[in-house]
C-alpha cells in the first residue's frame, strides 16, 4: 500500500498558521504528517499527536517533530510531560484519514470488504458491536443525528431484521443490506450506505465530543497572538468550529467564511473537495 499524504488546504493552512523559525506548533492530528513538514521546513518545532497506533509506528523521524500517541482532546494531559505549556498555533485536520481510509481492513470504506471495525485508536467499541448490540431506536438516532439520514429508521429496522438472523459481520454485508432498504433510487454515483457509515464512523470514534474538547484545550494552550486553524469535512464540525470561533472563547475569526479547495487542487486531490478551513487568532487574556 501506498502510505503517501497530499495535505488538504495546505498553502491556505501555511499562510493562517504563518510559521516561522522558533516557533511551537501542534498538529493534533498528524496523520500522513503532511502539514506537519510544511511547518517544519519553515524552521518550526511541532509536537504531532495521533491515536492511531498505525500511523504512530510509520511516522518517520523527522527534525524538530516530536510524536505523542493520543486523542487530540486530550492535549493538555498529553503535552504535560513535555514541558511545554503555550505554543503559537494548533492545527485540527478532523475526520478520517488517508492512511485510514486507503487501508481498507479497518473498515471505514463501503467499497472493500472487510471487518466492521470502523475504529481510529483500534480499541474501545466498533461499528460491530453497535449495528449488532444496539436497540434500532438509538440505531436510527445516530443515522439521523450524525448523518441527517431521512432513511434512518427504515435502515435500522433492516439492520435488526438481518442481524436476527446472523450477526452483521464485514462492511459490505452492512452496505448492501442499507442499499436493500433504500426505497426509490438514490443519486447517481452516491451509494445509499455513505451518509450511514460516515455516522456510525463518527458515532464509534466520538468525533464530536473529541472536537468540542479539543477547541477547548487550544484555548489553554495557544498563547495570545498564536493561530488555531481547523479543516472540518461535513456540516456538523464546521458548525462546532464555526460556533467557538465567534463566541465568547477568547479567539477572533481570522476567516469570514470557511476556506475551500481551489479547482487546481481539487484536480490534483478529490478529496480536499468537502473540506473547509476555518482559521482563529487567540486574544490576549481579559484583565480581572
Amino acid at each position: 500500500m501506498d502510505y503517501s499524504h497530499i495535505p488538504v488546504l495546505a498553502k491556505e493552512v501555511v499562510e493562517g498558521l504563518d510559521p516561522q523559525p522558533g516557533k511551537v506548533f501542534i498538529d493534533g492530528t498528524l496523520g500522513g504528517a503532511g502539514h506537519t513538514r510544511l511547518l517544519l521546513e519553515r524552521g518550526s518545532q511541532v509536537y504531532g499527536i495521533d491515536q492511531d497506533p498505525f500511523v504512530i509506528g510509520r511516522t518517520p523521524e523527522l527534525p524538530g517533530l516530536t510524536v505523542l500517541q493520543g486523542n487530540y482532546r486530550d492535549m493538555l494531559e498529553l503535552m504535560e510531560p513535555t514541558g511545554t505549556t503555550q505554543v503559537d498555533g494548533i492545527l485540527l485536520d478532523i475526520g478520517v484519514s488517508s492512511f485510514q481510509l486507503d487501508d481498507s481492513a479497518r473498515g471505514f470504506s463501503y467499497h472493500e470488504e472487510a471487518p466492521l471495525d470502523m475504529r481510529m485508536s483500534q480499541d474501545g467499541l466498533s461499528a460491530f458491536d453497535v449495528v449488532n448490540d444496539y436497540d434500532p431506536e438509538d440505531i436510527a438516532a445516530i443515522l439521523y443525528e450524525y448523518a441527517e439520514e431521512r432513511h434512518s429508521r427504515r435502515i435500522a429496522r433492516y439492520i435488526v431484521e438481518a442481524r436476527s438472523k446472523k450477526p452483521i459481520e464485514t462492511t459490505t454485508e452492512l452496505a448492501a443490506i442499507i442499499k436493500r432498504a433504500y426505497p426509490g433510487q438514490h443519486a447517481r454515483g452516491i451509494h445509499p450506505a455513505r451518509r450511514s457509515f460516515q455516522a456510525l464512523r463518527i458515532h464509534v470514534n466520538d468525533e464530536l465530543g473529541a472536537l468540542k474538547d479539543g477547541l477547548e484545550a487550544a484555548k489553554a494552550l495557544i498563547k495570545p497572538g498564536g493561530r488555531l486553524a481547523v479543516i472540518s469535512f461535513h456540516s456538523l464540525e464546521d458548525r462546532i468550529v464555526k460556533q467557538f470561533v465567534k463566541g465568547n472563547n477568547g479567539f477572533k475569526p481570522l476567516t469570514k467564511r470557511p476556506l475551500e479547495a481551489t479547482e487546481e487542487e481539487l484536480e490534483q486531490n478529490p478529496r480536499s473537495r468537502s473540506a473547509k478551513l476555518r482559521v482563529a487568532e487567540r486574544l490576549e487574556e481579559e484583565q480581572p
